[in-house]
């Protein structure tokens, strides 16, 4: 599990801990991969937490290579890592842009490297790309994390062809999240007059870990889709993204911002962790609470279409045999 100190990382990490895996923990922070340990332990999990920055494709390799060692064979490999710049693009200095790249795309295809080149061998093992409804549909202030999402989105899309074309039984699938309630808009580098927010609707990073373990389970699917505004949200780009491009000029700046000021001694874990030695432990939820779902009805729907279907077969059945006994 990459990304595993804090959001929905930390979240992926205790309900894969809570069902008996063995986890193996990256990230860089220090105290919030502490946290995560402690989370996989008392979950009744083993876990093994690894220090390393994704951006390092020795490091992410050797960290697999100790996991496999110490732990066994890898079955199942999320990415999840990520930082990013709040900032409009003009604003944003290319180190950081470049930074945000290869942190969020490449720290993708190095951990993909990792775990494929183990799992092909085997000929069997499962990559789960933890997404964004941003890998299709592009939003203001957020460039360069947009960009790297969706690289994501064709590197996965690539890899699979390939997969399918060596009728291979290693599998990948992407899940494409809406906002969830994560530390990173406390913590990510921001350059806006006020604090971060996600736009809502919000959900809690537990909905996503539920997303992210039944992809696991069921990785022949393509992608996953987490939320009823992700769901919209790629219906409408779609259809019509010149509307929503007008729509997101209007709204897109204010939506992503809160009333209250940005502190001026705001974090950010661009170059290093936010909750390096002495900082307090992340955790798996942010600031938005009072604000966040628990549920989805379209997550639960996404993974149920053979009652869908049958429910749907069974009405259609009962009203065509209503209608013959009318007639």
């Amino acid at each position: 599990m990459t990304g595993a100190s804090g959001g929905i990382g930390r979240a992926v990490a205790r309900r894969l801990a809570a069902r008996g895996d063995t986890v193996a923990l990256l990230a860089r922070g220090e105290e919030g991969l502490a946290g995560a340990a402690e989370d996989v332990r008392r979950a009744g999990g083993i876990a093994l937490p690894i220090e390393l920055d994704v951006a390092d494709y020795e490091a992410v390799d050797a960290a697999a290579e100790r996991v496999e060692k110490e732990l066994g064979p890898i079955g199942l490999w999320v990415n999840n890592a990520f930082s990013s710049v709040f900032a409009p693009f003009v604003e944003i200095e290319m180190p950081e842009f470049v930074r945000t790249t290869e942190v969020t795309y490449l720290g993708y295809v190095y951990g993909t490297r990792a775990a494929l080149s183990r799992m092909r061998t085997r000929d069997r093992g499962v990559i789960v790309q933890v997404g964004s409804a941003l890998a299709y549909r592009g939003i203001p202030l957020q460039s360069a994390y947009c960009g790297a999402k969706h690289a994501i989105q064709g590197f996965t899309e690539s890899l699979r062809v390939e997969l399918l074309h060596e009728k291979s039984n290693v599998h990948v699938t992407m899940v494409q999240m809406p906002a969830v309630n994560t530390p990173q808009f406390g913590w990510v580098l921001s350059r806006l007059p006020r604090k971060a927010q996600p736009v809502a609707p919000i959900y809690q990073p537990e909905l996503a870990a539920c997303a992210v373990e039944y992809a696991a389970d069921h990785p022949k699917r393509r992608e996953y889709w987490v939320g009823g505004s992700t769901a919209l949200t790629l219906a409408a780009n779609a259809v019509a993204p010149g509307v929503l491009d007008r729509y997101l000029a209007r709204t897109g700046f204010q939506g992503q911002q809160t009333d209250e000021p940005r502190p001026a001694d705001q974090p950010a874990n661009l170059w290093d962790p936010a909750d390096g030695p002495g900082e307090p432990d992340p955790g798996a939820h942010g600031d938005f609470d009072d604000q966040a779902k628990s549920r989805s009805v379209q997550l639960w729907a996404s993974q149920h279409h053979g009652v869908l279907a049958a429910v749907g077969g069974g009405l259609l059945a009962a009203g065509a045999a209503w209608a013959f006994g009318r007639r």
